[in-house]
């Protein structure tokens, strides 16, 4: 590889957070393409303000639980950086994932661009990659298998596709979750092999910490729906968030970018027939502007904020270099003269 393919090489992974930014946006534009802009703001103003304000509270508080992904799976790594560094590549990898969906290669390429340059290593960014990835699953599956139960059965009886989905994902969960803990159990402290790299096997301790992060942000990303829901179909939470959490899982196993149509195919197909699918359009589209773009406008405001603030600094560095590398003969010979 020339040396001029090996710059342009690093120029391009350098911007690749730019890119996937980018790309996130452009999803965003391509699920709403179909809709004016005074179709989004009928939609929106149909919600009464105070219901809009709590969801945006939830919405804040659920990227705050996000960000607690990074944090945690710094501490499985043995990682350590400034607390301001890991909420904002927890949150803006999370706005860029959400969106753009693969999370591992969307949301990983930001986190890779992040952390290297924080001094954390490859290897570890794909172990904390990972780690976040148990870290949701068994938040959703720990939901998932209690809304099973809160959810009334005769909501999606009305289709056998539905019902024979929803009881294979609760099996699966339910199994997969109790494999989980057995092997944190058993294996503690023993770790796994995969290429070149070693994946430590978390305490018993950490899978409930993982579970409780998983399953408070569901909730927090739930409650967002659920303000705007509200005022036009009166449901239990309970019900609702084993509905929500069924739609949202199905969403992400689908690897749909932010479950766009999945995810709103099993809320309408459960809700009843009674609510004016227009009231609940208008709710599922003020959630994916609440919870997908606004994120994305303000982790990524505060990405290139951060962007341009090092680019500044590089140069100031770069311009007081210039300055004192002439001034370092000149020293050596001073020092040379006062040793004689």
């Amino acid at each position: 590889m020339s040396a001029q393919t090996k710059r342009r090489f690093k120029k391009l992974v350098s911007y690749s957070g730019i890119l996937f930014f980018i790309l996130a946006a452009f999803m965003l534009w391509w699920q709403l393409r179909d809709y004016s802009i005074y179709d989004i703001i009928n939609a929106i103003l149909s919600i009464p303000k105070t219901n809009l304000v709590l969801a945006c509270i939830a919405c804040f508080a659920g990227y705050l639980a996000l960000s607690l992904y990074d944090f945690l799976a710094l501490r499985y790594v043995g990682g350590h950086v400034s607390w301001w560094k890991w909420m904002l590549a927890g949150m803006l990898g999370f706005a860029i994932s959400n969106n753009a969906g693969h999370a591992i290669v969307s949301g990983g390429a930001i986190r890779y661009r992040l952390y290297t340059r924080w001094r954390i290593n490859g290897g570890d960014i794909v172990k904390m990659l990972t780690f976040s990835g148990f870290t949701f699953f068994l938040g959703c599956s720990a939901i998932l298998i209690i809304g099973y139960f809160l959810v009334p059965s005769a909501l999606l009886d009305r289709s056998v596709g539905a019902s024979v989905g929803i009881n294979t994902l609760f099996a699966f969960c339910a199994a997969a979750v109790l494999a989980y803990f057995v092997i944190t159990m058993f294996f503690n402290r023993k770790s796994i092999k995969i290429g070149n790299l070693k994946f430590q096997i978390p305490s018993t301790k950490m899978a409930i910490y993982q579970m409780l992060l998983g399953a408070a942000d569901s909730l927090l990303a739930g409650l967002v729906l659920y303000a705007c829901l509200l005022p036009f179909v009166q449901i239990p939470f309970g019900t609702y968030i084993g509905l929500f959490v069924v739609a949202q899982t199905t969403g992400v196993f689908s690897q749909v970018p932010g479950g766009i149509g999945v995810f709103e195919s099993i809320f309408l197909l459960a809700l009843p027939e009674s609510v004016d699918k227009a009231d609940i359009f208008g709710a599922l589209l003020a959630y994916r502007i609440i919870y997908y773009l606004l994120p994305l406008i303000g982790a990524g405001g505060l990405f290139f904020i951060y962007e341009n603030w090092l680019r500044t600094r590089m140069k100031r560095w770069l311009a007081e270099a210039k300055e004192k590398i002439p001034q370092i003969p000149a020293k050596i010979k001073k020092m040379k003269k006062t040793k004689k």
